[in-house]
């Protein structure tokens, strides 16, 4: 676990977490980790699904202690109007809501933002969906696979003669919380600052996809031109590859600019290309990509990885090996900046997690514990809304909580 003595800058924030496994969750795990409080709300006997994701040790994901780090959990019945009115409640008192239900579904349960901005005019609520609030797609059940198709990533994803592929995350759903979070401390900002009043933010995830999908439609607009795959090279700037080592390892190398061009030209032994007018600027490259690929893979298939990399280092080229878990884990740089956290289980078994991200000088973000047990936190929250003991018993015997 990481301390530090200066207040979060998030301190004070309280968010109510309604949705479950990442697209949402990742948002509210960011705020929780620069110092919110986020109560993700779960349901009784189930919990989060993530909760049963992947890697388990005793029946618990790591990925759950990883993602939900600093959350309080409550279990609540949100199909149940008792449970409903126990949302209200937290909601009285919060600054922003995320939840990532299919359209329609916190309505049909009266938690819609109509409902809860009558209960906290003030509040700012995150909406994650698959295909945003309104739009001929909306009540379309969404996933991060599905939006990447849609947001233009699957297409590129590969080899140009094999179907496109995934990348190994689901790189959709933490887009979408990523601009969750822009979104919710965009509209805080402009309710604490600039005297606004409260607002949804709608993500949708194949948008949160395309944003980042650079020159794919100005190129086609403006050219008619449809991007491909390209497997590992970057398409329209060169070179950007992957080149296979003497060792049967690869090596990135990314000399694209102008001067990074000739500097890894003259490592490689050919000062004649380093010096060929037609290389000179990125548009020639582009036209001579090939022969400059071949240089680069005549030159690495005579040396091993480790010496590809160190020549290309004393000459300032970026490059690099492809890290599994195990080169992540060993590496002195992610130890020397905090990105390896060491961290004990429930059961007192260490482990270590990702650091936290982004790094802030003055107030930085923590991991002050993983994440909770199944309603850890729902006895204490109730109490804090003025539910006595024997009433939250009651709940809990009938299952509202």
């Amino acid at each position: 676990m990481t301390t530090n003595d200066k207040s979060p800058p998030l301190q004070g924030i309280r968010v109510i977490e309604l949705g479950t496994l990442i697209a949402g969750p990742y948002a509210g795990g960011l705020l929780a980790q620069f110092g919110a409080e986020v109560i993700k709300v779960e349901t009784p006997g189930d919990g989060d699904p993530l909760r049963s994701w992947r890697k388990l040790h005793n029946g618990t994901s790591l990925w759950w202690y990883s993602q939900s780090r600093n959350k309080k959990s409550i279990t609540v019945n949100l199909k149940s109007p008792e449970g409903q009115q126990i949302v209200r409640d937290l909601v009285k008192d919060a600054d922003i809501v995320i939840e990532n239900f299919r359209p329609g579904t916190l309505e049909s349960w009266g938690l819609g933002w109509e409902q809860l901005k009558e209960v906290n005019p003030a509040l700012i609520m995150v909406r994650v969906s698959g295909y945003g609030q309104t739009g001929p797609y909306r009540d379309r059940p969404g996933f991060a696979a599905i939006a990447e198709s849609m947001g233009g990533l699957r297409y590129l994803a590969g080899y140009p003669d094999r179907p496109p592929v995934r990348v190994g995350v689901s790189i959709g759903d933490t887009l979408a919380s990523l601009y969750g979070v822009i979104g919710a401390l965009l509209a805080m900002h402009h309710l604490k600052v600039n005297g606004g009043k409260g607002q949804f933010v709608d993500i949708a995830l194949y948008e949160a996809v395309f944003g980042v999908m650079e020159s794919l439609i100005p190129e086609f607009s403006g050219m008619g031109y449809i991007r491909e795959r390209s497997g590992a090279s970057l398409p329209g700037i060169s070179p950007s590859n992957t080149y296979p080592c003497k060792d049967g390892r690869y090596v990135i190398i990314a000399g694209n600019s102008d001067s990074i061009f000739r500097r890894l030209m003259q490592a490689i032994g050919r000062k004649d290309l380093a010096e060929d007018p037609r290389l000179a600027r990125n548009d020639g490259r582009v036209e001579h990509n090939t022969l400059i690929d071949h240089a680069i893979t005549d030159w690495t298939l005579k040396h091993g990885l480790e010496e590809v990399l160190e020549v290309l280092e004393a000459a300032a080229v970026p490059s690099g090996r492809i890290y599994t878990a195990a080169d992540i884990h060993a590496d002195p740089h992610y130890r020397e900046r905090g990105m390896i956290e060491s961290c004990t289980l429930p059961d007192g078994k260490p482990i270590e997690m990702p650091g936290i991200v982004p790094k802030l000088s003055e107030t930085p973000g923590e991991t002050k514990w993983l994440g909770p047990a199944l309603g850890e936190h729902t006895d204490a929250l109730l109490a804090g809304l003025g539910f006595t003991g024997e009433r939250i018993q009651d709940l809990r015997a009938r299952g509202i909580v």
